[in-house]
């Protein structure tokens, strides 16, 4: 089964393919972090709880917005075309960077397995949940951008309509 081409001016769902490749590309910069910070003769950033603070905030924020948007469109002239378009895109791209940040810290995390270093276990402990948090931001993005269909996105084959047997 070939797939099917996209419709042109139709947005298609961000691939969890996509997603998965961002959060590897996270994963070897945050592992390839702490040796290059070594390398260059610097020390090693410590992950203070700010960065998980707010990646936990964008997560929420996504979370709610996602609410918000699914609501306003089930009211008759609940959201505005150009409303929906500005969600998506802020859904779409904060579904790459929850992905890359998720990946990154975790990278940066599984870099201090093993180490003595004195703050090998708070930069452990502290990306972990911070990568965490980057999961939980992306899923937040993601149920943003399905909240932003409308009924009819999904293709359908007209009422007594038999499916092209080409596909």
């Amino acid at each position: 089964m070939k797939p099917e081409a996209p419709t042109p001016g139709r947005v298609q769902v961000t691939s969890y393919g996509v997603l998965v490749g961002w959060a590897v590309a996270g994963l070897v910069i945050g592992w390839l972090f702490r040796s290059g910070s070594m390398w260059l003769d610097r020390h090693p950033p410590v992950v203070s709880w700010s960065q998980p603070a707010v990646i936990g905030f964008v997560a929420v924020v996504l979370a709610v917005t996602a609410w918000t948007t699914k609501q306003a469109l089930t009211r008759p002239h609940g959201l505005e075309p150009h409303q929906a378009v500005n969600r998506l895109v802020l859904a779409k791209a904060c579904a790459l960077v929850g992905a890359l940040l998720a990946g990154g810290y975790a990278g940066y995390a599984m870099a201090w397995l093993g180490s003595d270093a004195a703050l090998a276990g708070q930069r452990m402990t502290r990306s972990g949940v911070t990568a965490l948090l980057g999961l939980l931001m992306c899923g937040a993005a993601l149920l943003l951008e399905r909240a932003c269909r409308v009924k009819g996105d999904d293709p359908e084959p007209p009422h007594g309509a038999e499916p092209d047997p080409a596909s």
